[in-house]
């Protein structure tokens, strides 16, 4: 999977269609992402000790990495993603369209 935690990324389908925000939670296994305010879900809470009231929380759901593009910054244009050795010889992710190496981020 290409894209990883703290990447940010625009989503090219779907409802949220054109809407950019960074990776929360990435889970390869499942192929998907979840992406801040994308793809948002109401959650129902029974009543309890801590909120008497029960209610409603919004949160986001994950959405399929195949509905989410890499999104350069810099260029503010998506790009799709690819591999190559950098000059120490470590592999490293870079936009295809701008040539540039994909910053990354530390949890």
């Amino acid at each position: 999977m290409k894209i990883k935690y703290g990447d940010t990324v625009k989503v090219i389908s779907g409802h949220y269609k054109g809407t950019i925000g960074k990776v929360t939670k990435a889970f390869p296994k499942e192929h998907k992402v979840i992406v801040e305010g994308v793809n948002m879900m109401k959650k129902s809470l029974k009543p309890s000790q801590v909120n008497p009231d029960g209610g409603f929380v919004e949160k986001e759901a994950p959405i399929d990495v195949s509905n989410v593009m890499l999104y350069d910054t810099k260029n503010k244009q998506a790009s799709r993603v690819g591999y190559k050795f950098d000059d120490k010889g470590n592999k490293v992710r870079y936009y295809k369209k701008s040539g540039e190496i994909v910053k990354e981020v530390k949890k």
